[in-house]
């Protein structure tokens, strides 16, 4: 594991799988929501945003977390393992509540609560296809419990 593609719904866990397996590896962690997004919550062009992926990928060892469909192609034709937290919405829902909890400025609204709910049944599918089409040799795992997400380590799912 050096180039590590953490995907998944909000409030799946992407973050602090992301983290945990950055910390284990010796890799850095890069937080797609932060390079996306600036202070205001004002998103970057998708031209200039996808730029910055095909740099970012272009290192030898990362874990990168976030989804955005678009540009997934880029991270997965570099990663050569992918996480894809494919969790039921009610997990994901207290993901984002505790979250809630944790920190005040993460942006929370209707459209984004209804977008979680709907995940399984509106990306899901479209991620699983983008994973298949781009992440070549990729060693590729599909999570689907918070205790199946808690036992990845740095050799895989079952190496904690």
């Amino acid at each position: 594991m050096n180039r590590v593609a953490v995907l998944g719904c909000g409030g799946s866990g992407k973050t602090t799988l992301a983290r945990r397996l950055g910390a284990a590896l010796g890799a850095p962690v890069i937080h797609l929501d932060t390079i996306y997004y600036d202070a205001a919550w004002n998103p970057l062009p998708q031209d200039v945003f996808a730029a910055a992926q095909r740099g970012l990928v272009a290192a030898p060892r990362w874990v990168i977390d976030g989804n955005y469909a678009a540009t997934l192609p880029i991270r997965l034709a570099a990663a050569d393992t992918v996480i894809f937290l494919d969790l039921p919405a009610p997990a994901c829902l207290l993901g984002i509540a505790r979250r809630r909890l944790r920190r005040e400025h993460h942006r929370v609204n209707g459209e984004f609560l209804r977008y979680v709910w709907r995940y399984r049944r509106t990306m899901a599918a479209r991620v699983r296809a983008l994973i298949a089409a781009h992440a070549g040799d990729a060693d590729v795992h599909i999570v689907r419990s918070r205790r199946a997400a808690n036992r990845i380590g740095p050799y895989g799912p079952a190496s904690v």
